[in-house]
């Protein structure tokens, strides 16, 4: 009896160039949103927040949105890519806009640095600080977009 062939699982498959530094970046930012998924399980299953099971499930509405918005606009990926399913919105670059401006929004307005049942030992952050980690994550969040466009999953009208 012969084995069946195998199959691929395409959760992770990235297709980039190897010979390009860049290419190989970006393919690694292409795993942004599976990090993110993970770093949020992580967090409701040890600190069991609210806030963040409510940013988790605002995430997931925004990706039942964008699944949506997928069928009805049915825009197709560039002609480069041999990619299946839509290209507008782009999920990759929804997903991580959606994080980056939901902790900028959380850090600036919503978070107490000062909280009265802080330990002894907490260093409160500064506005600054978190304005400057708000940056970063809004910056990380651009750089995922810009690399569906240059890995050719995109246009940049998609993202």
């Amino acid at each position: 009896m012969e084995d069946p062939p195998l199959a691929s699982l395409s959760l992770t498959h990235v297709h980039y160039n190897p010979a390009d530094p860049v290419s190989y970046v970006c393919a690694w930012l292409a795993l942004v949103p599976q990090a993110l998924c993970i770093t949020y399980a992580t967090l409701i299953w040890s600190t069991r927040e609210a806030e963040v099971l409510l940013m988790f499930v605002g995430q997931m509405s925004c990706e039942a949105l964008n699944w949506a918005l997928k069928r009805l606009i049915k825009e197709e990926r560039p002609r480069q890519m041999n990619g299946k399913g839509y290209g507008m919105p782009s999920s990759h670059a929804q997903f991580v806009f959606f994080f980056s401006v939901s902790l900028t929004l959380f850090l600036l307005l919503r978070h107490n640095p000062y909280a009265l049942h802080a330990s002894p030992t907490h260093i409160p952050t500064s506005f600054a600080e978190r304005a400057l980690l708000s940056l970063a994550a809004l910056a990380s969040a651009a750089a995922v977009a810009g690399s569906r466009i240059y890995l050719n999953y995109h246009t940049p009208k998609q993202v």
